[in-house]
């Protein structure tokens, strides 16, 4: 008898939420496969599956029976498990009997804690169609599920109210409930092209079934590929490329079950309007392809995808050519409306518009955000006066029309309006960079206005809300000061703006409104965003030790490396560094050094060596070393070669281990002693003037 067999499990639903189907399919199927394996049953090759209606899951060659179990329990203390005669008290009978043992059966092991009746055993496996059955509610329950509902008369609760399961291991149902509903080997298919009962024969063959017998793609994958083949080949067939949202491509994928690419077109007038709105009102709103020609420009077409297979394809288009019309027709008409008052003429509107409380409005931000961008444009290369304009108009497209129906067009739009009012010096570009980076991944702002505008827009919001007390805390960030302060970090590092950040938000806070003190939180805010800048570098692979290693150090008088440029190049020399055959010994070597000098207390350590005092040859040769290596790498460290510094530093790696292996340093002359710590001061500060080298792995 083959003791192995495949399992399917398929939970019906009504249509379920498109954005989490993915991770809701991934966790299904990883909860009951985790939940398989740690019952003993070995799951082998899986599958899962997503549909709007369903999540299911193929798992090959699973044990049929669990394998005999190995029972280990601790039972009383000694002491506790028998009296002065020696025999067994009700605590050791007790336990005996609950492990269906004699206390004769029982062993005792011995521990730090003392001696303990313990009980070895064995007990025969479950059947897994048992195991499973307890399983499925547990699953249920652990589904990270957003929000739970509730349906009929009944407390069970979902995401979506369940309708059918089914279970089978071989071609056998097995018996188990979830949610109230009872398994079977029932499933259903699409909801107009196989809307009858579909009787699943195994695991094996469910999604030919589902796909020949009930027009059901399960696989979300291969849906997804369906839907963009279908997309490209309509979009071709309407003369043009699709473009292709990966989100919602996904979005999509999860509300089909059979795909049906329609090309849909609407009149040509309305590609008058900025392509930007079309494509959003498109994807955002109807969740429709737009299409491209050859010369990128935007085709009065699209591609939307159906759940079913008309017989009349064209009165589909029709239907989607009917709902899209008013949309651009609104569209075209705030097009022309807002354009009938300059953006310039918007500012004192701003002053209607709350940004913050305490903070005052968006005219008093903006006020603010001119103010800091004023001072900050001759470090940009920037006309300080097109600077202060350009971020007074920065908001302006907040009172627009268009951004009031199309929120995610705030800064492009401004971009347009500012052109068609003639406005120039780089100002109609800035407006719409000022926003970048808008989201991870997104690019950061390419010209030196937009760079401006973008850098104190972030700077202001992040010392305002910080000194007004809503810093982000938990899952909560309702003003999005994580993304404005990676945001921040990153235009600064990558367009390589040599700006201090406590420089930075010093000159924030002096813009804020008296009552809120914006110079108290300055230092939280760095730290805030060199948490952000932490997190920049271990995304793009960085060791955390090379960015510890850089923020240990201490420049002007013991303050931190404060200016993300500077940051940048000695953490990234660091890594070449590391890839030195020199580099982990080094960074042993000054753990050492800092050891010893943390273990110095009470010894008169001189300013510096004297050669005189040295004794042994191998602190001579590193002193000899050390004086002239001070020099070249102070030299380097000033014109921000780093990773030069670093490589010189290297050279001191013989001298460094000689010492190590010769010299007692704690020697029994003070004088001698104080001489010898003195030396390993100049070296850990040598060590120390790029990164603490100490920091990094030394192994």
């Amino acid at each position: 008898m083959d003791d192995r067999s495949d399992l399917l499990i398929e939970l019906g639903t009504e249509e379920l939420p498109p954005t989490a189907l993915r991770r809701l399919r991934d966790d299904f199927s990883a909860l009951i496969v985790g939940g398989l394996r740690d019952a003993g049953l070995e799951p082998g090759t899986t599958k899962s599956f997503a549909t709007p209606r369903r999540l299911a899951v193929a798992i090959q060659g699973l044990r049929i029976q669990q394998p005999e179990q190995v029972v280990e329990r601790r039972g009383p203390a000694v002491a506790a498990a028998f009296d002065q005669d020696g025999q067994p008290t009700r605590a050791a009978i007790g336990f005996a009997s609950s492990c269906g043992a004699e206390v004769s059966d029982l062993e005792r092991v011995e521990t730090e804690k003392g001696a303990w009746l313990y009980y070895r055993g064995h007990k025969a496996g479950r059947p897994a169609s048992e195991l499973i059955a307890a399983l499925l509610p547990e699953v249920i329950h652990k589904l990270p599920v957003p929000k739970r509902m509730r349906w009929g008369d009944h407390e069970h609760s979902f995401v979506r109210p369940v309708h059918w399961l089914v279970v089978l291991l071989g071609d056998e149902v097995v018996d188990a409930s979830v949610l109230g509903v009872a398994s079977s080997r029932t499933s259903r298919g699409h909801r107009f092209h196989g809307p009858a009962s579909l009787e699943i024969a195994s695991a094996a063959s469910y999604e030919k079934q589902l796909r020949e017998n009930a027009h059901v793609i399960a696989d979300l994958d291969a849906r997804r590929q369906e839907v963009l083949r279908q997309v490209e080949a309509a979009a071709r067939t309407a003369g043009g490329v699709a473009m292709i949202d990966e989100a919602l491509l996904e979005e999509v994928t999860a509300l089909v079950e059979w795909p049906a690419a329609i090309i849909g077109t609407f009149e040509k007038r309305f590609l008058d309007i900025p392509p930007e709105v079309l494509v959003s009102s498109m994807q955002g709103h109807q969740r429709y392809f737009p299409v491209r020609g050859s010369d990128d420009q935007l085709l009065p077409s699209f591609v939307t995808i159906a759940n079913l297979e008309s017989r009349n394809p064209d009165e589909v288009a029709r239907g989607n050519q009917r709902v899209i019309r008013p949309r651009l027709a609104d569209a075209e008409f705030f097009w022309q409306q807002d354009r009938r008052e300059p953006i310039s003429q918007r500012i004192e509107k701003l002053k209607e518009i709350v940004f913050q409380k305490r903070l005052g409005s968006l005219y008093d931000k903006a006020v603010r955000v001119a103010a800091l961008s004023r001072q900050l444009a001759p470090e940009f290369g920037v006309d300080p006066a097109t600077a202060e304009r350009a971020a007074l108009l920065g908001k302006c497209d907040l009172l627009t029309e268009m951004v009031g129906e199309f929120p995610e067009l705030q800064g492009i739009m401004g971009r347009y309006y500012a052109a068609h009012e003639g406005l120039g010096d780089g100002i109609p570009e800035a407006l719409e960079q000022h926003y970048q980076p808008r989201f991870a991944g997104d690019q950061i702002p390419t010209s030196p206005l937009g760079q401006v505008l973008a850098v104190a827009e972030r700077a202001d919001t992040l010392i305002g809300i910080f000194a007004i007390g809503q810093a982000p805390s938990g899952d909560k960030d309702p003003f999005a000061l994580r993304r404005a302060g990676l945001g921040l970090m990153r235009i600064l590092v990558e367009s390589q703006r040599q700006i201090p950040l406590l420089a930075l938000f010093g000159r924030a806070a002096d813009h804020l409104p008296e009552d809120v003190k914006g110079d108290a939180v300055v230092d939280a805010v760095f730290e805030f965003c060199m948490d952000r800048l932490k997190a920049y570098y271990l995304d793009q692979g960085l060791l955390p030790e090379l960015f510890e290693a850089v923020r240990d150090v201490r420049v002007n008088d013991g303050e931190p490396v404060d200016e993300p440029v500077d940051f940048d190049r000695r953490i990234h020399a660091c890594s070449a560094f590391l890839q030195l055959d020199a580099a982990r010994s080094l960074a042993a070597a000054n753990k050492r050094v800092n050891n010893i000098l943390r273990k110095a207390d009470g010894v008169d350590i001189p300013e510096v060596p004297s050669a005189d005092l040295l004794q042994v040859e191998a602190e001579k040769t590193l002193y000899a070393v050390i004086e002239p290596l001070t020099k070249k790498v102070a030299n380097l460290a000033r014109q921000g070669d780093y990773q030069q510094a670093l490589e010189q530093l290297a050279t001191a790696r013989d001298g460094v281990d000689a010492f190590f292996d010769q010299v007692m340093v704690m020697d029994e002359d003070m004088e001698v002693r104080g001489n010898r710590l003195a030396l390993l001061r100049q070296l850990s500060q040598l060590f120390t003037s790029v990164a603490d080298i100490s920091r990094l792995p030394s192994q």
